[in-house]
């Protein structure tokens, strides 16, 4: 890129904020302020919502004092359905000189859109600090603010499915498809759309994320490259915005908010309390393949990355494989989906590669290729019965049955992060000239920390329409033109308030600075790759560019329009650069 589009683009990022700067220096209130709300405010608040005003509790509080309470809840750290069922539950506990979970003031449990209307408008009216959590997956904290009004949407989780929708307003043809509440998780998603309607909605790899959260944050799942983000099925959205107006959206009713609302990002333009998505013809048969292969020296590990380098790029880059592989140490383990092929065509085309792995006394393996049948992919109540090795179960009394989750998912449950970053790698590495320096710089980052490549996450190599659908939505348009995303994390056991605090500082230290010099490994031959604003680095300067690249001055524009004083803001959200760090002060 020339010097001059460079400094072009970063002249439009530094005027962004001019956009709606005529808002008025403004501070919100905090308890104890002579601004907080008097009790009987809140107990209007309270009658208008139904009684669904409590005040959360932080996860692991009775954990302070000991005994039954505390007993109960830490039988339960490792459960996501757990941690996601309480107003004061963060997915992951916190990341090193970020952001520790501290319980919202307050918390409406929204049960209707009436309920998150009431929630705005209160805390426009009294100037509060607002949260919204639906799953509470953010790595950056986002649904977690300390002394504030949170909106907490899980309790609206209802599924209703459409042989035919339009969206208000269209004249197109109607197409299938599924609306879903806000609090919803992809586990429900695919539970009645696959598992029970034998249909395909794209949505998230991690059964216990929120549909809504992901769907803002643009969305990749195990098969992106097929069906493209899950931002791209969105129809039609009905969201409540600064003026504590309920809108339905979509291409033809609010456009440019409909258009925001698709990889924006989430707590930025509105509340989301209902999504309707496009849903896809199921292929006969999903897939995975599984092989950990375990290389004698570094060299050796070095050898390995350059052949799958290859093996990826003249076989796998394509529609019909997802997820990834990770490696550091002396270690190659691959995790893929596929979809539309047989176990014969999936063994078939990793034969070369693991004949080649088999054939060098170097390695040892043990792969595992299968399919079945693609309805039962996420069929939790089947997995119980059967017990297979991949899945855990919600075992609470009481809990939903279709309800599990991937055990390779299991490690981020409750953990800390030290450190995390993310980059899209273009696919013009893997171009034949180019293909050695990518794995060279693969093996060098990991020599640093342990690095995954997500394939699904990168949409270059897949359908064309699903890439052009894509570069419809708000996601920076790098993700079209990557082959995956690097992902380099690494995280410590939980610390959430109230539990007995690990000592490891010096390690969590060394180990972010890993992280950071692993991932300049990477952007060495990738400088401007651009990163998924939900895996992504809490201290990332150039977030703008980072996460939205061309689309952020667009952004800022919706977010002037919907939200000119600033109601909604998030770390690294779109109009947080106006924002203290903590969000309560507008500093311009």
């Amino acid at each position: 890129m020339q010097r001059r589009t460079v400094l072009k683009g970063l002249a439009a990022l530094a005027a962004t904020p001019a956009i709606g700067a005529a808002a008025p220096v403004m501070t919100r209130a905090r308890p104890g302020d002579a601004g907080w709300p008097s009790p009987a405010a809140w107990e209007r608040l309270k009658a208008e919502v139904n009684g669904n005003l409590t005040k959360p509790a932080d996860l692991f509080a009775a954990c302070r004092t000991g005994g039954a309470g505390c007993t109960a809840a830490m039988e339960e750290i490792g459960n996501p359905f757990f941690i996601g069922d309480q107003a004061g539950g963060t997915q992951v506990s916190g990341w090193l000189n970020a952001w520790s979970p501290k319980a919202s003031a307050y918390a409406v449990a929204a049960h209707r859109a009436a309920d998150v209307v009431a929630a705005v408008n209160f805390a426009r009216t009294h100037r509060l600090r607002l949260a919204v959590k639906g799953g509470g997956h953010s790595y950056q904290g986002t649904s977690n603010a300390p002394d504030s009004l949170l909106i907490w949407t899980r309790p609206m989780h209802a599924i209703t499915l459409h042989d035919a929708f339009m969206p208000q307003g269209s004249h197109q043809a109607p197409v299938p498809a599924v609306t879903l509440e806000a609090g919803a998780m992809w586990a429900d998603a695919y539970d009645a759309v696959t598992t029970k309607a034998h249909r395909y909605v794209q949505g998230g790899g991690c059964m216990t994320v929120g549909v809504a959260g992901l769907i803002q944050s643009g969305g990749f799942g195990s098969f992106s490259k097929r069906y493209g983000t899950a931002a791209s099925s969105l129809l039609e959205a009905e969201v409540v915005t600064a003026d504590g107006r309920l809108r339905t959206v979509n291409a033809h009713r609010d456009a440019d908010l409909f258009w925001g609302l698709k990889g924006g990002g989430g707590g930025s333009l509105g509340v989301v309390t209902k999504v309707t998505l496009e849903t896809h013809d199921l292929p006969e048969r999903f897939g995975y393949v599984e092989c950990k292969i375990v290389a004698r020296t570094p060299a050796d590990l070095h050898r390995l990355l350059a052949r799958f380098v290859d093996f990826y790029a003249g076989n796998l880059f394509n529609p019909h494989w997802g997820e990834g592989i990770t490696f550091g140490e002396n270690i190659l383990d691959i995790a893929m989906t596929c979809q539309g092929l047989t176990t014969e065509g999936a063994r078939a085309v990793w034969k070369p590669f693991l004949d080649w792995v088999a054939q060098d006394d170097a390695f040892s393996a043990t792969p595992r290729i299968n399919t079945s049948n693609a309805f039962s992919y996420w069929d939790v109540r089947a997995m119980r019965a059967s017990g297979p090795h991949a899945v855990m179960f919600d075992d609470r009394p009481g809990a939903n049955p279709a309800h599990g989750w991937w055990n390779g998912d299991e490690e981020q449950v409750g953990m800390f992060l030290y450190g995390y970053d993310s980059l899209w790698l273009p696919q013009s590495l893997l171009e034949s000239g180019s293909r050695s320096r990518l794995a060279d710089a693969l093996f060098e980052a990991s020599r640093r920390m342990i690095v995954r490549l997500h394939f699904n996450k990168g949409l270059a190599g897949g359908m064309p329409d699903a890439i052009a659908r894509a570069r419809g939505t708000a996601t920076n348009p790098k993700a079209a033109d990557a082959f995956c995303l690097a992902i380099i994390a690494t995280g410590g056991a939980p610390r959430y308030p109230g539990l007995k605090q690990p000592d490891d500082a010096t390690k969590a230290a060394r180990d972010a600075g890993n992280v950071d010099r692993a991932t300049a490994t990477l952007r060495a031959i990738a400088p401007e790759a651009g990163s998924y604003v939900s895996e992504s680095n809490f201290f990332n300067a150039d977030w703008r560019r980072e996460f939205w690249g061309g689309n952020y001055e667009r952004l800022a524009a919706v977010k002037a329009k919907y939200d000119p004083d600033g109601l909604f803001t998030v770390h690294h959200g779109v109009g947080s650069e106006n924002w203290s760090d903590d969000g309560f002060t507008r500093t311009r």
